[in-house]
């Protein structure tokens, strides 16, 4: 399928929010922008990206629906068993490569991921459920997301989904940003697994199944209310001791991407332009490889002595450039990711891979 046949606003979108995910874990403004003893620059930068990751959730939810609709099972394997080899080898390369290029000049290599590796082994189920690396918790919660769904499907309960998913959102919300309040616990952190991911892509998946719209006005008010929610949540546990950059998702959050996605629904020809089509065929690959990327990119901000304002520069455009060349040079390498597709013979792409 030609990238005319893409939904052009979809495709723009998860261009938009991939810069969205990499500001965030490029930590800007952390170091400065304070009021108080709080760097408040980084804290309302940080949540105002939160749209982002729900996002990539609701297109894929909505992309799968059609095959995972007809055929559950068959469709979830074809969908989940690329992303889960790419989770894989990913995994076992950032637990191999040294990310501290200092501690290893000075007390060698393995000292250096002897450190990382016993900080994984301090919870091993949460590092099972994200992997080498804390980003790549994305894939696997997606997969299970994908496989809750077609359950569902299978044994004939769609109406029951939302109500399902909801309950997974709610108990997620309770034992994360809201665990100051309720004091309840998980054994691996609430972002990961099926938690936040399932709701989000249950939405999106009976969006197409029920053929919800509404109009752009509304969708607009949506996601502003969902915004302004979740900034109110976020200054509220804020003053109970829950830091306020640290919400991966609120109760408002799924109102926020929920509204920026319908509108997105009502123009999909926003951002129909072959720079768009072109940049978003890389959004997965250079979504796994970024960290690395930005990792190194501190490293090199420390090498030079950067002032603050110097190193956000070096590692936010350093990330966004690095990462582009990176997953170019890797196509022409066994680690190509349409290789690793291939090798599991993916469902087309074009109808639901997130990419």
């Amino acid at each position: 399928m030609s990238s005319k046949q893409k939904i052009a606003s979809f495709e723009f979108a998860r261009v938009i929010a991939l810069i969205a995910v990499i500001s965030i874990h490029c930590q800007l403004f952390m170091d400065y922008g304070f009021i108080g003893d709080e760097p408040w620059l980084n804290y309302i930068t940080n949540q105002l990206a939160r749209f982002a990751v729900p996002l990539f959730f609701l297109i894929a939810g909505y992309l799968i629906y059609p095959k995972l609709n007809a055929k559950p099972y068959q469709t979830t394997k074809a969908y989940t068993l690329p992303l889960m080899l790419i989770w894989l080898i990913w995994s076992v390369i950032y637990l191999v490569l040294p990310f501290n290029l200092a501690v290893v000049a000075e007390h060698g290599y393995l000292a250096e991921r002897q450190g990382y590796w016993n900080y994984l082994l301090q919870a091993p189920l949460n590092s099972l459920f994200e992997g080498g690396l804390v980003h790549l918790w994305f894939i696997p919660s997606l997969a299970l997301a994908v496989l809750m769904i077609a359950w569902f499907v299978d044994n004939k309960c769609r109406a029951l989904l939302l109500p399902f998913a909801a309950i997974f959102y709610i108990y997620g919300l309770m034992a994360g940003s809201y665990l100051s309040l309720t004091e309840i616990e998980t054994p691996i952190f609430s972002r990961n697994g099926p938690f936040f991911s399932f709701l989000m892509v249950a939405i999106g998946f009976e969006v197409r199944r029920r053929e919800w719209s509404i109009t752009s006005t509304h969708a607009v008010i949506l996601a502003l209310f969902g915004m302004v929610l979740h900034f109110s949540e976020a200054f509220y546990l804020n003053s109970l001791g829950q830091v306020f950059n640290m919400n991966d998702f609120l109760l408002g959050t799924v109102f926020w991407s929920t509204g920026i996605f319908f509108w997105l629904l009502n123009h999909p020809n926003f951002g129909n332009h072959p720079v768009w089509h072109s940049l978003a065929k890389w959004v997965l690959p250079i979504y796994v490889v970024h960290l690395l990327v930005t990792i190194y990119m501190n490293n090199i901000a420390g090498m030079l002595g950067a002032s603050q304002w110097t190193r956000d520069l070096i590692v936010f455009f350093g990330t966004l450039f690095g990462s582009y060349l990176l997953v170019i040079v890797l196509e022409k390498t066994p680690l190509a990711f349409k290789k690793l597709r291939a090798l599991t013979q993916p469902i087309s792409p074009s109808s639901c891979e997130p990419r």
